[in-house]
């Protein structure tokens, strides 16, 4: 009698390393891990193993997370039915983490595959081998815990030592056998940057400066206010390392002098604390001022009515819905009142607040309390004649389009970039001509900053055009796009264009 023929097993064999280090040899980890587990195919040749072709290696990655483009097209085969054994070197080269074990796990099951190490013998089809596994899984994920402690620890000690430990090259150094040195072209373009802050006193008028000068980057792009902001706050140029919210007195030398950057942080904080005021309030230059005849305040409020938008003060009163209690105006448009205001005082709204105390609405004039002053402690009132009419009346005064705050050109300039960028690293991804960690290196920027700016190519046509033509809000800023970005287009526009 004939013996059955053994059905033909297909092999894959997954190999990984977590560093870089000697990749660049003939014979490296990965080679090593693909011979052990070649050899063990062949050994089990009688039993039908069959080594499919493909290599699924992943050199320089950790067994942390999932996200290993070689583990994902494995897992595709998978999913696709092109594999029957799944063959590595140890369990740790697939995974160090005992959650992601389960996910791969139960998609092995669902598909018959089965899952062999070459130096560990287990079977994972009975309860006794999945426990040895989920042990041997353990003791992986405390040494990955613990080597990453480790890694934190030594970082930590050589910062507190002032040794700068890789990342970005800050412009003005370039990168000397892990040391920061000073580059004088690019020394000179920070000190260049730090004092035209000091002379203009704004981010964007520096980019301004910069750009229309022809300044670029060491890329060859424009500053953006981003970038240039960042330069202004990086204490490295100081000659010192920060970590974890600590300053330590750094290697290198320094490129600004501290009184110089003491005087730009100070004129950041001021800026940054006018910032922080909500945008509607820079536009309604009386909130905080303005109070009905009954005392209560009247807050900046607004309705959008086909297309555009109408600005009014609104009673507290009304709003918490105690109507009872409010004045005999409850609601004004503000165009109106503002206009009375500002025709008889300024239409500076620092010196609106730095003279009047507070604003009393009258349906027939404004009264307005003047704060006291050294010549004048106790000024009079002043009576602004002000004619107030039912909104039934006549129509609400409209704040056009053209009058809301504009996003600005270089802000609108830099998220288009963005968007650029991240529409060639989808195509590159989408073709397969370069990965994630690709993209990365040739950018120098870490993984994650590259998967954060990737749904910018998913961005609304509508959205776009409204970024490219200035329309869009003047708060939106790449931070705030790619926030949780909506995959649906209609809900994008909702977002960010209906404000």
């Amino acid at each position: 009698m004939r013996e059955p023929v053994q059905k033909p097993q297909r092999c894959a064999i997954y190999t990984r390393k977590s560093t870089e280090h000697n990749l660049d040899l003939a014979f490296n980890s990965l080679d090593a891990q693909r011979e052990a587990c070649e050899a063990y195919i062949k050994s089990q040749s009688h039993e039908g193993w069959r080594l499919l072709p493909a290599h699924y290696d992943d050199g320089g990655l950790s067994g942390a997370s999932l996200e290993r483009p070689a583990l994902q097209q494995l897992l595709d085969a998978v999913r696709g039915g092109g594999i029957d054994i799944i063959v590595v070197y140890k369990v740790d080269r697939l995974t160090r983490s005992l959650a992601d074990f389960a996910k791969l796990v139960e998609l092995f099951d669902a598909h018959d595959v089965s899952f062999v190490s070459v130096t560990q013998s287990f079977n994972t089809t009975s309860s006794m081998g999945r426990l040895t596994l989920n042990v041997l899984l353990s003791f992986a994920q405390f040494e990955r815990e613990v080597i990453g402690e480790r890694v934190r620890d030594k970082i930590a000690a050589s910062k507190r030592r002032g040794l700068w430990m890789g990342g970005t090259v800050p412009l003005g150094y370039r990168n000397e056998n892990k040391r920061l040195v000073v580059e004088d072209s690019d020394a000179d373009l920070v000190r260049r940057i730090f004092h035209l802050y000091l002379d203009l006193g704004s981010v964007g008028a520096v980019v301004k400066t910069l750009d229309a000068g022809g300044v670029r980057t060491r890329k060859g792009l424009r500053f953006g206010v981003g970038a240039t902001a960042q330069i202004l706050n990086n204490r490295t140029y100081l000659g010192e390392i920060v970590w974890k919210g600590e300053v330590h007195k750094a290697e290198h030398e320094p490129i600004i002098d501290v009184d110089t950057f003491s005087a730009v942080q100070d004129k950041l904080a001021a800026a940054a604390i006018q910032r922080r005021e909500p945008a509607r309030n820079r536009i309604f230059i009386l909130a905080g001022l303005l109070h009905d005849d009954a005392g209560n305040h009247m807050s900046p409020s607004h309705a959008n009515k086909k297309g555009v938008r109408y600005r009014y003060y609104v009673s507290q009163a009304l709003l918490q819905h105690r109507k009872a209690e409010a004045g005999s105006i409850a609601r004004v448009s503000a165009p109106e009142v503002e206009a009375a205001i500002t025709g008889a005082f300024s239409s500076d709204r620092t010196e609106l607040r730095n003279r009047i105390w507070r604003i009393m609405l009258h349906r027939d004039r404004l009264a307005v309390e003047l704060k006291p002053s050294e010549g004048d402690p106790t000024p009079a009132p002043v009576t602004i004649p002000f004619l107030w009419q039912p909104q039934g009346r006549r129509k609400g005064i409209a704040l056009e389009p053209s009058q809301r705050p504009r996003l600005d050109p270089n802000t609108s300039r830099a998220i288009l970039m963005a968007i650029g960028r991240a529409r060639r690293w989808m195509a590159e991804l989408i073709d397969g001509s370069s990965s994630i960690e690709d993209i990365a290196a040739r950018e120098e920027m870490g993984d994650r900053n590259v998967r954060r700016l990737l749904p910018l190519a998913c961005l609304s046509p509508i959205l776009i055009r409204a970024i490219a033509d200035g329309t869009a809000p003047a708060n939106l800023t790449i931070t705030s796009l790619t926030a949780a970005l909506p995959h649906d287009w209609a809900t994008q526009e909702q977002r960010f264009l209906s404000v």
